[in-house]
Parts: structure tokens; C-alpha cells; sequence
């Protein structure tokens, strides 16, 4: 079993170091399971529990105050699981197995998609704020308006603050387009996992969202193709601008130059540069082939890894 791990693409981390054995322990883990599938979500789960990454504990915070998980899954035989827009869920990569295993759909979304988790065992009721996220939530410029204010409401104090830094300063107009903006600025955010298993993969991206997103806002992580793919010619998770993501369906593009011959590292390569091109915005991804190759790439200011087979470490 090989497994590559990324912990989101964006600025650098506060706790590089801390962050990497959090990485490593996930790609490790992936790499003792039985199945890609087992792999990736063994991995992901790892992460998902983890409050320095924004997905699981330690997700964003909505407009309205409350953080909401997403997750996609994607085999190499088209197996397909997504669940997006729910609070309470920390293992939202499992739910996004649960969907592809034990339904015919390929995703499920909001209070249905939490309820759906909570008939199969899964924990629905975790708080996913840190004290971290809490401080910084209570630190924002302006109050953000109730949670029960009419939609416009919250999304002209959306308009304000969605893409902007961490000091409330404006992204600059490089970093938009179309009067969008960097899903990313200031943030880490998503993570994700590649494994496989001789011609066999599994891909899953799980997420906490985007900081002072539109509440229910949902990016490309639980989008089939954007933020996670497979084939068999390889797997991809992306990380970054989710709009932009999903607009190119990046993943995708990925998977596709792994099917035309490409290798691990051109894929990945080739995926960012054309989203770049495309839309101006920041991403990464990582990749691995059916040769056994592993590709990352990225175009923010950083992008942690890790990688791991058995019997080695890293």
C-alpha cells in the first residue's frame, strides 16, 4: 500500500514541524490498511481529528457561527461517495464512504446527509471549534449577523470578508477573478490522500470550509472531479481556491494527464499551471500513477506532504 497525505495548500503553517509528524502518522497509517479505501479514509481520519487542519475539529466558521464538514471518495472502478454541509461531523470522510457503499447516490448533503451518518454509527454531535477557531471567530472586525437574519443579510457581510487576509486586509485584484476571490488566503484548508495498492486507488479530500463563507457554502471538495478523482491510471486530491477548483475541475485534469501517458509529477505539474492559467488562483495537488509514481504540486506559499509504503517512514 502506498499513500501520499497533503494538509492543504495556502500560507505557512505556524507549527510546520508539529504539522509534518501529524502528516506522517496519517500517510503510515494509510499504508498498514487492507484496502485503498480503508487506506485513504485511515489516513484522512488521522487529520480530521486533528485541530491544527481545517477539516474535522478545527474546521471554518460559516456566516452563521457554525462549522460544516465536507468530504468526497472516488475509487479506481468509479465508486463515488460525497457528504457536504454538516455540522457535528468530524469523520466526514467516512460519511463520504458510507454514501458511496451504502447507497445508489453519489453524494447527500446537509441535515439528511448528518442523519444519515448518525443511523450508521458515525459520531454526529462533536463540537468542531478549537479554542483557536473560537478566538478568531470572536476577533473578526464586525459581528457577524445572527444566525437567523434573512439570507442578504449574511451575504453582504459574506461580500466583505470571504478572500480577504487574516488581517481583514483586501486580496489583491491578481488574486481575484470575476469579482471572485482566493478561497485560501491566510488559510490552510482541506485535506486529502492518494493510496495504492498495485492498479488499485482510492482518493478522498475532506474539509472545514472557508473562513466567513455564505452559511451552507459548499467548494469543489465534495464535487466528483474537482477536489478528488480516480481512474485506473492513477488518483488525485486538490487543495486550494474551491471555486476556481471546481470551475476547472482540477482533479479531474489530473487523472486525465495520467491517461494520456503523462507521469505522477508532469500531472500535477500541469493540473496547477492550468488552473492558474485559467483563473489567476492558488492550489495544490497530489497525485500518484499506476507505475507507482507520486506527483504534488502546489503554486501558494506552501504545501505539506507526506508520503509512506511499508516498511518505510516517510
Amino acid at each position: 500500500m502506498q499513500v501520499i497525505v497533503h494538509g492543504g495548500a495556502g500560507s505557512p503553517a505556524d507549527e510546520p514541524d508539529d504539522r509534518q509528524q501529524v502528516l506522517d502518522e496519517a500517510a503510515t497509517t494509510g499504508s498498514e490498511a487492507a484496502t485503498p479505501t480503508d487506506a485513504v479514509v485511515a489516513a484522512v481520519n488521522v487529520l480530521e481529528r486533528d485541530e491544527r487542519f481545517n477539516a474535522g475539529v478545527g474546521s471554518a466558521v460559516q456566516s452563521d457561527g457554525i462549522p460544516r464538514t465536507d468530504a468526497g471518495l472516488m475509487t479506481d472502478d468509479r465508486e463515488v461517495g460525497a457528504a457536504c454541509a454538516m455540522p457535528g461531523v468530524r469523520d466526514a470522510a467516512a460519511v463520504a464512504r458510507l454514501v458511496a457503499e451504502e447507497t445508489p447516490h453519489v453524494q447527500v448533503a446537509g441535515v439528511h446527509a448528518v442523519d444519515l451518518a448518525d443511523d450508521f454509527g458515525i459520531d454526529t454531535s462533536v463540537d468542531l471549534r478549537t479554542d483557536a477557531t473560537r478566538e478568531r471567530w470572536n476577533g473578526m472586525d464586525e459581528a457577524a449577523p445572527p444566525a437567523k437574519a434573512p439570507a442578504q443579510d449574511h451575504l453582504a457581510w459574506v461580500r466583505e470578508r470571504f478572500g480577504r487576509s487574516e488581517a481583514g486586509t483586501a486580496v489583491p485584484d491578481a488574486d481575484r477573478r470575476d469579482g471572485g476571490v482566493d478561497d485560501h488566503h491566510g488559510d490552510h484548508d482541506t485535506v486529502g490522500a492518494v493510496a495504492r495498492d498495485h492498479d488499485r486507488f482510492a482518493a478522498v479530500t475532506s474539509t472545514g470550509g472557508r473562513w466567513a463563507a455564505l452559511a451552507g457554502r459548499v467548494g469543489d471538495v465534495p464535487q466528483v472531479g474537482c477536489g478528488f478523482y480516480c481512474s485506473r491510471a492513477g488518483g488525485a486530491s486538490a487543495t486550494g481556491a474551491g471555486e476556481d477548483i471546481a470551475r476547472v475541475t482540477m482533479a479531474r485534469r489530473a487523472v486525465a494527464h495520467l491517461e494520456m501517458g503523462r507521469d505522477a509529477q508532469d500531472a500535477a505539474d500541469l493540473a496547477v499551471e492550468e488552473l492558474a492559467d485559467a483563473t489567476g488562483s492558488e492550489a495544490g495537488i497530489i497525485v500518484l500513477d499506476n507505475a507507482g509514481g507520486v506527483g504534488e504540486a502546489y503554486n501558494s506559499d506552501a504545501m505539506q506532504t507526506a508520503v509512506a509504503a511499508p516498511g518505510t517512514s516517510d
